[in-house]
């Protein structure tokens, strides 16, 4: 731990320039997340004091292929980003938690008081109190701190911003507690818990990995518990195309419902097979009964679970494709795999809200303005909120002013894969 003024001299004088470059991969990005850290620990002090501090961060994700399989124990392909959530950090001894989050209220928690609490659902207390519950039960440390934080990663836009800052929750733990000593696969399990149990949202661990891991990684959740995890080769430069999220500006409001309903669908047609995840069945199991399906259940059902079958395939193609520096089969991966997102798995807009569908428009469009220079996808959840598109790097500006006509400027997002996941700064 160093004296908050001496990290920020430190950071005005660019020493920590070189990590900066490395975390946020983009040159142009150094100056931006300098200031924002000594922004950090100038409202930090503002808030709490002149004390010890550490700096953390944890970054957003997109999700690659893999679509809603994770909560089957299925595969997927995901990437953390450079935009994050970051933290300045201190001990406090008298046990108890005192959190900003950019210009909201100060959430104080005694850390001895981690039951769940039905005020606190869907809260950011919830997600504090929740991660903090997992860690402790997996027998690590945990203890009180001051913390503020503020994030870049948007709200509301498939990038997990929730899981990002379960990540970094993960990482003050893991930091001022153990000795950075906390796995990201148990950093991951806290964010899970939390989410689940303390929040009130069903989601699998997806999320939650890729942000704690970091890299482009493939995921096989077949043992939740012991998930394997590979690092998969890929250079976006060297292929000359970008990663670019679109923010259709798509209201998360009221989903939960159309959420739950996936897992709870596959889950209707695993049971039919008397097993309890569709991981549990095989391909050929499914699709030799699709007759009978039908008859003891319905067509959503159906498809989604096809969806999640057709989509384990394309997950090991993709990831075959990268080992292979076949880029060209990469994206022609990505864009079967949003195809089956679309028609298959139908999480392209709210069925509760038919006449509203800032995804399918932004898909049209991208796919009007691309043609053969670029591919696209629904990101994340879906139902409402973002796009992924894989462009070439020459058409991206043309790509990011036609988008924003129709979205809003700012709406085109021109991301980088960032290397790590939660870290100590």
């Amino acid at each position: 731990m160093k004296n908050l003024n001496v990290i920020k001299d430190e950071l005005q004088n660019g020493i920590y320039d070189g990590k900066l470059k490395d975390v946020y991969v983009d040159e142009e990005l150094v100056a931006y997340n300098r200031k924002r850290y000594v922004d950090a620990l100038e409202k930090f002090e503002e808030l709490f004091g002149d004390k010890e501090v550490e700096l953390y961060s944890a970054p957003g994700r997109s999700e690659v292929c893999g679509n809603h399989t994770d909560h089957q124990n299925g595969h997927v392909l995901a990437t953390s980003i450079n935009l994050d959530a970051i933290a300045v950090a201190a001990l406090a001894d008298d046990g108890r938690i005192r959190l900003v989050s950019d210009d909201y209220p100060m959430i104080k928690m005694n850390i001895r008081d981690l039951e769940k609490k039905e005020e606190e659902k869907e809260s950011t207390a919830s997600l504090i109190r929740g991660v903090a519950a997992g860690l402790q039960k997996m027998g690590y440390s945990i203890g009180g701190f001051y913390a503020y934080v503020t994030s870049d990663v948007l709200m509301g836009a498939g990038l997990s911003s929730s899981a990002a800052f379960e990540s970094l929750m993960g990482t003050i733990f893991s930091g001022l507690y153990n000795g950075m000593s906390v796995s990201s696969v148990d950093i991951a399990k806290a964010g899970q818990i939390a989410e689940n149990e303390y929040f009130g949202k069903p989601c699998g661990l997806m999320d939650q990995m890729a942000c704690s891991v970091g890299g482009l990684i493939y995921i096989d959740f077949k043992d939740k518990e012991n998930p394997v995890i590979e690092q998969v080769p890929c250079d976006f430069e060297k292929n000359a195309y970008s990663l670019c999220i679109v923010d259709t500006k798509g209201s998360h409001a009221d989903l939960t419902d159309d959420y739950a309903a996936i897992p709870e669908e596959m889950g209707r047609i695993a049971a039919f097979f008397g097993k309890k995840l569709l991981r549990e069945v095989t391909s050929p199991e499914f699709f030799g009964n699709i007759a009978k399906l039908r008859e003891n259940t319905d067509d959503r059902c159906l498809l989604r679970a096809m969806h999640f079958f057709t989509e384990q395939e394309r997950v090991k193609e993709g990831v075959n494709a990268l080992k292979k520096d076949d880029f060209t089969g990469f994206l022609d991966v990505i864009k079967r795999s949003g195809d089956s997102s679309a028609k298959l798995l139908q999480n392209i807009y709210s069925p509760k809200e038919p006449h509203v569908q800032n995804m399918t428009v932004a898909l049209g469009a991208s796919e009007y303005v691309l043609k053969d220079r670029g591919v696209c996808r629904v990101h994340g959840g879906g139902f409402a909120g973002t796009i992924q598109a894989f462009v070439e790097n020459e058409a991206v500006e043309e790509y990011r002013t036609f988008m924003e006509s129709i979205f809003g400027e700012g709406t085109c997002h021109v991301l980088k894969v960032r290397p790590y996941g939660g870290i100590k700064i």
